[in-house]
């Protein structure tokens, strides 16, 4: 079956570099699922996992946002942060999940509740993919 080359890399350096069946992911405007042969592309990525599939193994990385760069034989997937399931810390992903959630239910004026909805949204990204 024809293969992808799939490219992870935030500003510290490559996550992973591998070969896949297919790419799922979630764009700014959906989602998106890519297969070899797919036409050039270029699409803002949500906080969300993405999902890379080869034979009957889906391996699943957290991304915090980026771009993804889709070639005919390539998916570049450039993060402002990327985590595999192993690279997580539960416990602190879980205190940060917790965190966001108070300073949501807060009701001081001083909080920035954008801020705290994005940290919340990446600490219970992070939480699902090591699941």
């Amino acid at each position: 079956m024809k293969t992808l080359t799939v490219s992870v890399v935030t500003p510290d350096g490559p996550v992973m570099e591998d070969s896949f069946e297919m790419v799922s992911c979630k764009a700014e405007y959906g989602e998106l699922g890519i297969l070899p042969g797919h036409i050039p592309l270029v699409a803002p990525l949500s906080i969300s996992a993405v999902r890379l599939k080869r034979g009957n193994d889906t391996e699943r990385i957290a991304v915090s946002g980026g771009f993804l760069e889709v070639r005919p034989d390539k998916v570049t997937i450039l993060a402002q942060s990327a985590e595999q399931p192993s690279d997580i810390d539960v416990e602190r992903a879980e205190q940060s999940k917790t965190r966001a959630k108070q300073r949501l239910e807060s009701k001081q004026s001083d909080i920035d509740f954008q801020r705290a909805e994005l940290a919340l949204k990446r600490a219970m990204n992070r939480l699902d993919i090591t699941r």
